[in-house]
């Protein structure tokens, strides 16, 4: 692999801004025969004609103007990265790249991330949605800031990544008004036979309800199983079944179906992690979401 001189490419780029070499010499604080030596050297390098004299004037050839926009992403990124690790404002959005694991509640991830409206420097968010094992791989090649899951990282695991507990919630079980009537008398008894909507079963929250329905000896009516959360709401909103949902989003899942609570699912909590490359949370976008799920959105519901 050829590596380019950057020292060659900032004295090119210099003398293309200053609008010759005199300039260019004195801003760095070279010699004229050095820097042109420099510039030969880079054009040596490349391949290419990158400037050319008109009359007493450099100018960039056609190749120069594509070297000099290239250079001047190059070093603007340069200053970005030093103002960041130096907690200077970059004057452009923080890209925050979060990865959120297909089964995390799309209501959690919204109240998850409504801190970030708030942080002092804007934000610039991006979201992606992908399978626990995918988002994982993509976290340690730096590609994502961020990775929210309803799991945490597995013992023995080769990949290098910390996880950080948001918080938990009960479970509570919801329906339509008309459905939910029929059932509420005698509950939990009377969900044997009654119609629900449950995770696929390889999920830890169907592995969690299906212990609870088995420690009570009751067996109900499976009438679909979903992968997302959203969509089995959605179902669940037409009244297809009775459906589980985090108890902490009780109210927002009411409001937005048009469903009422049943009742709690006894003894079952979800837990909800924040998953880093970083032991120590640095990344203000990420601190401020880890502060305010634990201080605000967990508070009330259960241990953080």
């Amino acid at each position: 692999m050829t590596w380019l001189n950057y020292h060659h490419l900032l004295y090119f780029w210099t003398v293309a801004r200053e609008g010759g070499l005199v300039p260019a010499a004195r801003a760095l604080r070279l010699s004229h025969p050095t820097l042109s030596a420099q510039i030969h050297a880079l054009e040596a390098e490349l391949g290419e004609k990158l400037l050319t004299r008109v009359g007493r004037r450099l100018e960039l050839t056609e190749m120069g103007q594509v070297v000099f926009r290239y250079a001047d992403e190059i070093f603007a990124l340069g200053r970005e990265l030093v103002e960041t690790v130096q907690g200077r404002s970059t004057g452009r959005p923080l890209r925050f790249v979060v990865g959120v694991v297909d089964v995390v509640p799309k209501l959690f991830v919204s109240r998850l991330l409504e801190p970030l409206r708030t942080l002092a420097e804007p934000v610039a968010l991006v979201c992606r949605e992908g399978s626990y094992e995918r988002l994982l791989a993509e976290l340690t090649t730096h590609a994502l800031d961020l990775v929210v899951s309803d799991a945490p990282v597995p013992a023995g695991s080769h990949v290098r990544a910390y996880h950080h507990l948001l918080g938990e919630t009960g479970v509570t079980l919801f329906g339509t008004p008309a459905l939910v009537r029929g059932y509420r008398d005698g509950y939990p008894g009377s969900l044997a036979g009654a119609p629900v909507l449950l995770p696929l079963e390889h999920l830890p929250l169907r592995r969690a309800l299906d212990q609870w329905l088995d420690r009570l000896g009751i067996t109900p009516r499976v009438v679909a199983e979903c992968e997302d959360s959203a969509l089995l709401k959605v179902l669940g909103g037409t009244g297809l079944g009775l459906f589980p949902a985090s108890t902490v989003l009780a109210s927002e899942v009411a409001s937005r179906y048009g469903v009422e609570a049943l009742g709690v699912v006894d003894g079952v909590q979800e837990r909800f992690y924040a998953i880093s490359v970083e032991r120590r949370l640095k990344h203000p976008a990420v601190v401020a979401i880890t502060e305010a799920a634990r201080q605000r959105l967990f508070a009330a519901d259960g241990p953080a």
